[in-house]
């Protein structure tokens, strides 16, 4: 049986700040096999990595990312209360791309389009992907299962994932009906009977979030999921590759 790939959730979200060009980098030369990260809309229409739609969590400001430009968004401070990192600056998705293109990595990129709509966000993430030849190292998700849809209408051959958390039944017939490649499932549902073996049968991929601990990613190889999302990727590979 195949082992997970490992996506760094947030980059190595455990290690650097969260969503931050440091910890995308720390994340490839943990030996990640991808990094997941959450993109939305500037007031000016910019694509940035961040997953909260308003700042105050993660910056030393307040206020919805919808209502700042990408040059006022520059000016905040996103190390997230980490002095190592003071004065780090919200990455463009643009950036990412630059800075993982030469590490083979792949990026699961959640739309960030549940709370706000963010109007031409799918075609602004198709198009730039496709700028930077990225077509076959990106899968999109989200919750927003409509966004997921407007994906494969603008790229029929883009990967796309279903994100969910609580219980809902069937999902993998769901995921079918939408034409869905994949479902990114909270962990717990993988306990619900059936389904693990319904998404193998169906061949539909399982990427879970989020694992932490040693003993769920120990469980998770003998589930024989697609990829691991988790905070600590190089825990990951040791645990699930023993390296």
């Amino acid at each position: 049986m195949e082992k997970p790939l490992i996506w760094a959730h947030r980059g190595a979200s455990g290690h650097a700040p969260e969503n931050t060009l440091p910890a995308f980098d720390l994340a490839a030369k943990m030996g990640a096999d991808g990094v997941e990260l959450d993109v939305q809309l500037t007031a000016d229409g910019e694509l940035v990595v961040c997953h909260d739609e308003k700042v105050d969590r993660t910056s030393n400001a307040k206020g919805w990312i919808k209502d700042y430009t990408l040059e006022e968004l520059r000016k905040l401070d996103f190390s997230y209360g980490n002095q190592a990192y003071e004065g780090l600056q919200i990455p463009t998705m643009e950036e990412v791309f630059d800075l993982l293109q030469p590490t083979g990595l792949s990026i699961n990129i959640e739309m960030k389009t549940g709370i706000v709509m963010y109007p031409q966000l799918e075609e602004k993430i198709v198009a730039l992907t496709h700028e930077k030849g990225w077509q076959d190292r990106v899968i999109y998700s989200s919750f927003n299962h409509y966004s997921v849809q407007k994906i494969k209408e603008l790229d029929p051959e883009a990967k796309t994932g279903l994100l969910y958390a609580d219980g809902p039944v069937d999902m993998p017939a769901y995921c079918k009906k939408l034409g869905a490649d994949a479902l990114h499932p909270a962990w717990y549902n993988l306990q619900f009977p059936g389904f693990v073996d319904a998404c193998h049968e169906q061949h539909i991929d399982l990427n879970v979030w989020t694992i932490n601990d040693a003993e769920s990613m120990k469980q998770f190889v003998e589930l024989g999921l697609h990829a691991v999302i988790t905070n600590y990727p190089q825990k990951a590979r040791k645990i699930i590759y023993g390296v």
